[in-house]
């Protein structure tokens, strides 16, 4: 399991106070501004829905509007409960998992939560079965059995990361009530029990959250109003930072932007390790290009990631050689030491034995945004430059490309992934794991069951070796390409305090964390 996530504060102007392991923080007052603090984003929201969406945009407002009976708490890898008052495995055999809701929760409308609601969630979410859902991250949920305020999980197999799995986005607990069993929610409103209610909400433009006082949990207390603004690109988002529209900005900003950052006058950065990652994920099904196995690994000998990171990202990524990134358990070099340098001759090599013929013609797709379209271009460049490849590029908005790679449009696509909980298992079991959450078709019974011996144990370092002959498998197979990791950048004026509280790695936004000083 990951170590406890440090805070590395790079530039501070204002008042600094040391506080041990727990860092620094800027004292809010409970006096003063009332308006809400303004946070901008390039993150979307798919669906207020938790049945209807898997990524970092809506798990994050989830984080906020719905509770789950487990969270984590900030700088902590083991799981707290927050609408559960407590949480267990029954037995030692890692398949019955029981919970006991707290008694004081309620839902907006005032009626009380009870286990039926949590079963229902869940047994909603699995029906659902939504293509961009996180049905996905169960594989092993069997049934879930609720009794008054007692819900039990009953697993097909052992699974130890299971309680971690319950404190993301995937947890959430609607009110059964207020949606349907069978049919993802359409309008934009939330039925929730979280720290905030959604005041008001304008899709893909903001979102504001106010506190929920009937939020009872983890937390000690709730937050400050918050408006969430939502910006198609990181160059909008950068543009909304000049003027003074946000005051606190979250994923992602442009390389460039970000590397010439002015730290004088009031600006202060929070770099926090983060596992966030990018690949390059292939379309093995039969009838693409990409379905040929030689073909993906020719494309994995011949990239050269330093000349994306340096290029696109001006250094403010590192390449990425493993499926799983450092920092988490079992973390290897798996891609490094089976294609250490680019090399033309084994590309074409691999093509020629496979019989393949050349070049090959694939398309290539990617979310409109400037970064990512240096990105892809440099791709592009790398691939078509060894005279094996024709790339064909295809460029979308977040919706449309979503729907694009999980109907198979694209033979390549690039796709962000951050961890949804601290554990290599969420490096693994989503990306490449038999109806993985990329969309990518590919499937192998090897990988199956190595996913499958790792979640056995309580203990995660006896993982490792299980999680390296995964990656070993996946370097082999090749369907996806790690391009690179990187670190997690909040930028915040000096007017507001917390914001080195916001993302921790978790995968929650602690917007609560939030304060006018």
């Amino acid at each position: 399991m990951r170590s406890t996530v440090r805070l590395r504060i790079l530039i501070t102007c204002g008042v600094l106070v040391a506080a041990g392991v727990g860092g620094w923080q800027l004292l809010p007052s409970d006096e003063g501004r009332t308006d809400p603090v303004p946070v901008g984003t390039t993150d979307e929201v798919t669906s207020l829905d938790p049945a209807g969406a898997y990524d970092a945009g809506s798990w994050a407002i989830y984080s906020n509007l719905y509770q789950s009976l487990l969270t984590f708490k900030p700088g902590f890898t083991t799981p707290t409960p927050d609408a559960a008052e407590s949480c267990k495995f029954v037995g030692d055999k890692l398949t019955t998992y029981q919970c006991t809701l707290r008694g004081d929760l309620a839902f907006g409308s005032g009626r009380k939560v009870t286990a039926e609601d949590v079963k229902f969630s869940f047994d909603r979410m699995l029906k659902i079965k939504a293509e961009v859902g996180p049905a996905p991250l169960f594989p092993t949920l069997k049934n879930v059995v609720a009794d008054g305020l007692t819900v039990t999980f009953n697993l097909s197999g052992r699974d130890a990361t299971f309680p971690l799995k319950l404190a993301t986005g995937a947890g959430s607990i609607v009110d059964r009530e207020r949606y349907q069993a069978d049919t993802l929610r359409q309008d934009n409103a939330v039925d929730g029990t979280g720290p905030y209610v959604l005041k008001e909400y304008k899709p893909g433009q903001s979102a504001l959250l106010e506190p929920n006082p009937k939020y009872r949990g983890a937390l000690a207390k709730t937050g400050r109003p918050v408006l969430v603004k939502y910006y198609k690109t990181s160059e909008d988002l950068a543009n909304a930072w000049k003027s003074g529209d946000v005051q606190v900005t979250h994923r992602q900003l442009p390389p460039s932007f970000v590397e010439s950052l002015d730290t004088n006058g009031g600006t202060r950065l929070t770099e926090a390790e983060s596992a966030e990652i990018r690949n390059i994920v292939f379309n093995t099904r039969a009838g693409s290009p990409m379905g040929t196995k030689a073909v993906r690994q020719a494309v994995a000998a011949v990239l050269d990631r330093p000349a994306i990171t340096t290029g696109a990202y001006k250094g403010t990524v590192e390449p990425l050689y493993s499926l799983i990134p450092q920092g988490f358990v079992g973390h290897s070099t798996a891609f490094y030491d089976r294609y250490p340098a680019p090399d033309q001759t084994k590309a074409k090599n691999l093509l020629a034995a496979a019989g393949v013929q050349t070049p090959v013609h694939f398309t290539f797709g990617y979310r409109q945004d400037a970064t990512y379209k240096a990105e892809t271009a440099e791709i592009k460049k790398q691939l078509e430059e060894t005279g094996l490849f024709k790339v064909k590029v295809v460029e979308a908005d977040w919706q449309t490309f979503q729907k694009g790679y999980t109907s198979g449009a694209y033979d390549a696509y690039t796709v962000g992934w951050l961890p949804d909980f601290p554990d290599s298992d969420s490096f693994t079991a989503p990306l490449v794991g038999t109806g993985n959450a990329l969309s990518s078709g590919y499937s192998s019974k090897t990988v199956d069951k190595l996913i499958t011996d790792t979640q056995q144990y309580s203990d995660r370092s006896r993982t490792t070796r299980d999680f390296k002959v995964i990656q070993d498998e996946v370097s082999k197979d090749v369907p996806l390409l790690p391009l690179w990791q990187k670190n997690d950048y909040v930028l915040a004026t000096e007017a507001v305090g917390g914001s080195q509280n916001l993302s921790d790695g978790t995968g929650i936004w602690r917007l609560w964390e939030l304060a006018w000083i």
